[in-house]
């Protein structure tokens, strides 16, 4: 009976089967475009247009395919992107960097400060938040970086810059802001070098929200997957300004990527370049967002 109703539940929300099959390499076979055709059904339930893509999720789906410039990997990579971000906008605008390693042996748990983060360098997500080594289960952590080394982010959204990134394993300073138990980043949207909008996530251990600004902080009454709070007002950073030039110089030259920073005592940091927002499977509230993004992404300029 458990094995009937699992079916039954797949069948009902094929993109849970997809999804499932696509994360265990089931379609690792499967061409890009015919994969990526297949899974934007499966999360969007709509149909992939790539002969005139519209929206920013398609067009996101078409520069997967079709914009492979190779200094994209060097910017996903996390240890990487730090010569980047050193040489455009400044070494001191990067996160203090504790250590780097090829695998999880050459970590030294007993050196390492009482509070820390440590980071795969190939892929998203595969963090480890240490605000108190006394009560972290060292084993535990030891077997996630494990699975996060062997994993490939590529083959389930054909995130293509994540394929070839050299799997390494960075710490870095633990970092707080003004909260004293999260770390705000500003995800800045750029497009051709032009910053257009604003994401700020918040209360993510909690219940996640994501607040939505103009590049002149004013509230947008729209959410991309997670819901906003209007009555939480997020006070416009004092360096805003600043980070959305360093936004502008870092994302000069691509057609679309987020540029992410903190800002920690009016110190800004530099978070993280991503080129596949959501991996371009985002919901979006109202539709017209998404289309709006859409028409900042100029393929025409893809070389």
């Amino acid at each position: 009976m458990r094995v009937i109703n699992t079916v039954q539940r797949y069948i009902r929300k094929p993109r849970k089967l997809i999804r499932t099959l696509g994360t265990k390499g089931y379609f690792n076979w499967m061409d890009d475009k015919t994969y990526l055709k297949l899974v934007y059904w499966g999360e969007t339930k709509q149909k992939l247009n790539l002969d005139n893509p519209i929206t920013f999720n398609e067009k996101v789906q078409w520069l997967k395919l079709y914009d492979r410039n190779m200094e994209y990997s060097k910017y996903a990579d996390k240890y990487e992107v730090r010569k980047f971000v050193k040489d455009k906008i400044g070494e001191e605008y990067l996160i203090p960097l504790i250590g780097v390693y090829n695998s999880v042996d050459e970590i030294k748990w007993g050196d390492l400060p009482d509070k820390f983060v440590i980071k795969c360098t190939h892929g998203s997500g595969s963090n480890i938040i240490c605000n108190n080594k006394s009560n972290l289960d060292i084993n535990k952590s030891i077997d996630k970086i494990n699975t996060w080394m062997k994993k490939n982010w590529y083959w389930f959204g054909r995130e293509w810059s994540y394929k070839n990134i050299k799997p390494r394993i960075i710490c870095e300073k633990y970092m707080v802001d003004e909260s004293g138990v999260e770390l705000k980043d500003y995800k800045i949207f750029c497009f051709d070098g032009k910053p257009q909008l604003i994401q700020v996530d918040f209360n993510r251990f909690v219940h996640h929200k994501r607040n939505i600004y103009t590049t002149e902080w004013e509230f947008v009454d729209a959410s991309i997957r997670y819901p906003n709070d209007a009555s939480v007002e997020i006070e416009k950073p004092s360096n805003l300004e600043k980070m959305l030039e360093f936004a502008s110089k870092l994302s000069k030259n691509i057609p679309q990527v987020r540029i992410d920073f903190y800002s920690i005592k009016g110190n800004i940091y530099f978070g993280e370049m991503t080129f596949y927002h959501g991996s371009g499977f985002e919901e979006f509230e109202p539709h017209s967002l998404g289309r709006e993004m859409g028409q900042w992404i100029k393929l025409n300029k893809v070389k």
